[in-house]
């Protein structure tokens, strides 16, 4: 096992800058998630660390030790890619065998790495088969068994999990995770998929526009969004923003038709200041004899265990995640309320926090 140490790294393309001076320490045995939308960087940062990218500025470390000018077979990493990168004429154990054979590893040494990721993975009966023959969860185990018989000192993984369905995502993500326990093994995981962050990082690394924008640990991020950005992006449903000003006695906030809102402590800024007021649909419930936050439904979902509510307060969208099942039509007015503490407050221009 190994740290992985990126200090202010920089990736340009001629006068294009992808990557603008990025800083992440990843500890010894973490699993650490990068995550953002599309064109963030964090695949290229990955790549950088895999040295499947140059660096244009900056330094990263594995173990203390600058790897640059390292070539990519000498910084004992595996990468485990989302297309999979099986070579389709060779068997699922000379897949998983490959980077053994080219380091002229001993047959019994071979056959006891193959059999052992094998079986922690779940392909024993497959060794003799292609990839062809095998679904996209077992193939994507197959990617995994060829990194975990290298025993690297990084694991890294460029959105493994993209190309399968639904329900097989969520089996893999705990497999991923099982794996991470047994082995201790560093590892750095790029995702769009803000679930698959919150459920299986220690740490997360949210990007945007080739910076960082916030580092923690998921309920970190979850409970103390430093912008609004990473408030929108961290959680599913994405939060809910309302503007509004400070009121009078800076302990609310007031929608510009008179809706006062909570907040959990007094505001920093004077009375009348905009401000982006930020409510997950999940810390919204039904309020009692009528009192809250008046919202006109737009659209109601029943899922059977949650029901989804879209509405308007105000002139401006709102949606609620509740525990009911209701009897609501669109058009009808629902009362909702929160607990103050659930509330946000971000400065309305530039969209950072308030504390």
């Amino acid at each position: 096992m190994a740290s992985v140490e990126i200090q202010n790294v920089r990736k340009a393309y001629g006068d294009f800058e992808t990557i603008k001076g990025v800083s992440v320490e990843v500890p010894d045995g973490a699993f650490v998630v990068l995550v953002g939308p599309s064109g963030c960087g964090k695949s290229t940062l990955l790549r950088m660390i895999a040295g499947l990218e140059e660096i244009t500025g900056g330094t990263i470390r594995i173990d203390g030790r600058v790897i640059n000018d390292v070539e990519p077979k000498n910084r004992d990493i595996a990468m485990v890619f989302q297309n999979y990168a099986l070579y389709p004429h060779m068997t699922i154990a000379e897949n998983m065998s490959f980077s053994l054979r080219l380091a002229k590893a001993s047959k019994e040494e071979i056959a006891t790495r193959v059999a052992d990721a094998a079986r922690i993975l779940g392909l024993g009966d497959y060794l003799q088969r292609y990839p062809k023959q095998l679904s996209g969860g077992q193939r994507q185990r197959v990617a995994m068994g060829r990194a975990i018989v290298r025993n690297p000192k990084v694991f890294l993984f460029d959105e493994p999990l993209s190309n399968l369905d639904a329900k097989l995502r969520v089996q893999m993500r705990a497999e991923l995770k099982d794996i991470h326990a047994r082995f201790k093994t560093t590892t750095v995981y790029v995702t769009h998929d803000q679930i698959e962050a919150m459920t299986m990082a220690d740490r997360i690394v949210v990007m945007r526009d080739g910076i960082v924008e916030q580092i923690g640990s998921p309920l970190d991020l979850y409970d103390r969004p430093v912008n609004t950005f990473v408030a929108s992006f961290i959680g599913s449903p994405s939060m809910n923003f309302l503007s509004a000003r400070i009121g009078e006695d800076r302990k609310s906030v007031v929608t510009e038709n008179g809706i006062r809102l909570p907040v959990g402590s007094e505001a920093l800024l004077a009375s009348g200041a905009a401000v982006s007021y930020g409510i997950r649909p999940e810390h919204l419930t039904i309020a009692p004899n009528g009192d809250g936050i008046p919202v006109v439904v737009t659209n109601i979902e029943p899922t059977g265990s949650e029901t989804f509510v879209q509405g308007m307060v105000d002139g401006q969208k709102i949606s609620a995640q509740l525990r009911e099942r209701l009897v609501v039509k669109t058009g009808e007015l629902l009362n909702l309320t929160l607990a103050p503490a659930n509330s946000h407050l971000f400065d309305a221009a530039s969209g950072v926090r308030l504390s």
